[in-house]
């Protein structure tokens, strides 16, 4: 389906539960964006998810945001249980602005929800000359460090900078050895998933994506990756006034109540401390290509390098939708 046409499609089912026409805009860029980029875990497959959840009063489509101006660079923001796509787009504007003027921004956010890839409003403040941190929790899938049970989230961990080029470096990751989302697309098309990428609720290794869901999620690089996932749920759960230590709720199975997530945006500018920043971030990549390669590897890429190669690639062409999306669209475009 051509891009333009899914567009008008998925903003006109937001429309119809309830979101303004320029949250709904919002919302439907990011998750086509996902789609474009290439990762599908976070596009159109979470569709109908957040449309269950508005219907379920869960996520309020009409959120009326509460902005606290901390200092003239800092900001908390209650986003009043707002589709997080909405309320992603008012903080990274606001920590743009904020570095802008002062040369750091740091905005928080709490009561919000699920806001697609981090990578997305990263590159908002590149292309503004700034560098980005940005850390959100998620539910529980990843089990502390020597625990049985499920407990952090996922928890995305996003670094932004300008290169000098026109291709910015964005290292948009997950502290999971894969994200659920993909679990929860294999799940769905009766896919088997990696090895080494998760337990079945016994401690077991499993290959079966359902059992997967049921069980634990395997952090990166063992006891660190446990560590780092901690890290962002103190930096997007407990110093915003979110959801933390396993309390965000599942968006796809628990409908007991508003997910609560938090947002931690921090931008500043890229020259803050030297002045040839541009050129120095330059050398430091060169430098870094030039390394001898293993054999088989053609060029040492760095993180946003391919991201931006499947956008180009696939703005030319349709979207490819699988038969379950379809269902959900024509579903969702009923109601």
């Amino acid at each position: 389906m051509k891009t333009i046409e899914l567009k008008k499609i998925v903003s006109s089912i937001f429309r119809k539960h309830g979101l303004s026409k320029f949250d709904a805009d919002i919302s439907t860029n990011a998750l086509i964006n996902a789609e474009l980029v290439g990762a599908p875990s976070h596009g159109l497959s979470r569709l109908k998810m957040y449309c269950d959840r508005i219907d379920k009063k869960l996520i309020n489509p009409k959120p009326k945001f509460k902005m606290k101006k901390i200092s003239q660079s800092i900001s908390h923001i209650d986003a009043n249980n707002s589709i997080g796509f909405v309320a992603a787009d008012l903080a990274i504007k606001t920590a743009i602005k904020n570095a802008q003027k002062t040369g750091i921004g740091m905005v928080a956010v709490k009561n919000s929800g699920h806001y697609g890839l981090s990578g997305y409003y990263a590159e908002q403040a590149v292309k503004k000359n700034l560098i980005a941190m940005i850390y959100t929790n998620a539910p529980p899938a990843v089990a502390p460090h020597g625990a049985l049970k499920s407990l952090f989230g996922t928890n995305p961990i996003c670094f932004g900078t300008p290169t000098g080029s026109k291709i910015p470096f964005i290292l948009d990751t997950s502290i999971s050895v894969i994200n659920r989302g993909k679990i929860r697309v294999a799940a769905r098309n009766n896919q088997k998933i990696p090895e080494g990428v998760a337990l079945d609720k016994y401690g077991k290794p499993t290959t079966d994506a359902n059992k997967a869901l049921k069980g634990v999620q395997l952090p990166i690089a063992g006891f660190r990756g446990s560590g780092l996932a901690w890290m962002v749920d103190i930096l997007s759960g407990v110093l915003t006034g979110g959801n933390h230590a396993g309390r965000v709720k599942d968006p796809f199975d628990d409908f007991t109540g508003p997910q609560n997530i938090g947002h931690l945006f921090i931008t500043f500018k890229a020259n803050l401390f030297q002045k040839n920043y541009n050129q120095r971030i330059k050398d430091n990549i060169k430098t870094i290509k030039r390394l001898p390669r293993i054999k088989g590897v053609k060029e040492i890429v760095y993180p946003g390098q391919n991201k931006l190669i499947r956008y180009k690639q696939n703005i030319k062409k349709e979207i490819l939708i699988s038969k379950l999306i379809k269902q959900d669209l024509e579903t969702l475009k009923k109601i």
